[in-house]
């Protein structure tokens, strides 16, 4: 996330008679109970803490699938807030779709998994800042996303809960956009999909910009931005239309009006009062999600 997708919001419409603390408190309560699942669907699937070496480490991550059977692999990069119940949740709800699915913690570098909730954390906190920066910094260093891709898609491809007859999705949220770009191009022949979901950064002006990547992807892509990202840039989804259509691969980028940084997560923290999270254009996501992964996961 950039100091300007911190910083910028607009203004969210009232939320009518409910108070403001009382809308906020319902919103993530309805947003984890929907990225959680159904108590069925959960009970259907199986989660495993499990640890993975790397070039650099040990990565401590989640491995979640239907209890029975092969499918399709999904590797799931969270957001700066790393791997945490609210990541869990959509892996077990994507787990219950048919699909084995690996969370990691992106930070192993520095620290086993930090963050247990997002919703406490204050961007305008230099002690808050101060802890999550370097923690970033240890996973956008360059090669490290590349190193880290294979490893977790290695590790998928060796379990038996994995069908390897199928290609291999990968999804990214804020942070984990640009890690779904360059896990697509370090492995093109295995990554049959990628999706970025308000993805941070995935179009610069420096010569390792993640846009520039296309040539070496072969996977269906799909590119959620958000309001207040695409008004800070403009620019941006045009460039990646652009670089999509150049190197001949099949994308969609699409633009959430009205939908903030972050809206697809259950657990953001507010901003000025409200929730980032928003269940509508995250249920939207989600079905864009699933429509993709069934089309490109043969």
């Amino acid at each position: 996330m950039t100091e300007d997708q911190r910083n910028e919001r607009k203004n969210d419409p009232q939320p009518g008679d409910i108070a403001r603390r009382d809308f906020v408190a319902l919103s993530v309560t309805a947003g984890l109970a929907a990225t959680a699942g159904t108590a069925a669907a959960a009970a259907d699937v199986v989660e495993t803490d499990v640890e993975i070496k790397t070039a650099d480490g040990t990565c401590d991550a989640a491995f979640i699938h239907p209890k029975s059977g092969s499918h399709a692999g999904v590797l799931l990069w969270p957001d700066a807030f790393g791997l945490r119940p609210a990541m869990r949740g959509m892996a077990k709800r994507l787990a219950a779709d048919g699909y084995s699915v690996l969370v990691p913690n992106p930070y192993y570098r520095v620290s086993k998994a930090p963050f247990t909730d997002a919703s406490s954390f204050s961007f305008q906190n230099p002690a808050d800042m101060a802890k999550l920066r370097p923690l970033m910094a240890s996973v956008n260093a360059p090669g490290n996303g590349e190193k880290d891709a294979v490893a977790y898609v290695g590790f998928l491809d060796a379990q038996k809960e994995v069908d390897k007859s199928k290609k291999i999705g990968t999804q990214g949220y804020c942070m984990g956009g640009p890690l779904v770009m360059k896990t697509a191009a370090a492995l093109p022949d295995r990554i049959g999909a990628g999706a970025s979901f308000h993805g941070g950064g995935l179009v610069t002006d420096k010569p390792d910009s993640p846009h520039l990547l296309a040539p070496k992807i072969k996977a269906r892509m799909y590119i959620g931005v958000a309001s207040n990202d695409d008004a800070r840039q403009p620019d941006a989804k045009d460039k990646l239309k652009e670089a999509f259509a150049a190197a001949k691969v099949s994308a969609e980028i699409e633009v959430y009006a009205g939908a903030m940084h972050g809206w697809c997560v259950p657990d953001m923290p507010t901003q000025n009062g409200a929730p980032i999270y928003n269940k509508a254009d995250a249920e939207r996501a989600w079905g864009k999600l699933l429509a993709l992964y069934k089309a490109a996961l043969a």
